[in-house]
């Protein structure tokens, strides 16, 4: 079952999926059981690579794999904290 756990300071998930493992990938969020990151994954369908080119790729992938790691992304997102600086300048904005 998942839980949260410590990591460096700041809270991380863990999922019966996902596991962070300082031994593992630098404590990276990984797919359990691999050295399979769950940056990898998102970083591969954000380029375009399909579901199924994945699990080609990489046969210990399971197709729920795949879904776990794209809802630790979205609960990561979801979890950041974002600090608007006063007079900030908003250069290279359109």
């Amino acid at each position: 079952m998942g839980g949260i756990i410590e990591v460096r300071g700041t809270t991380a998930m863990t999922t019966e999926r996902i596991e962070i493992n300082p031994a593992v990938m630098m404590g990276k969020p990984v797919i359990r059981g691999t050295r399979i990151t769950v940056e990898l994954i998102l970083r591969k369908l954000a380029e375009g690579e399909t579901e199924s080119e994945l699990l080609e790729d990489y046969p210990h992938l399971m197709p729920d794999d795949i879904r776990a790691a794209i809802a630790y992304g979205a609960a990561s997102v979801a979890h950041e904290e974002v600090v608007l600086l006063a007079g900030a300048s908003n250069s290279g904005k359109s």
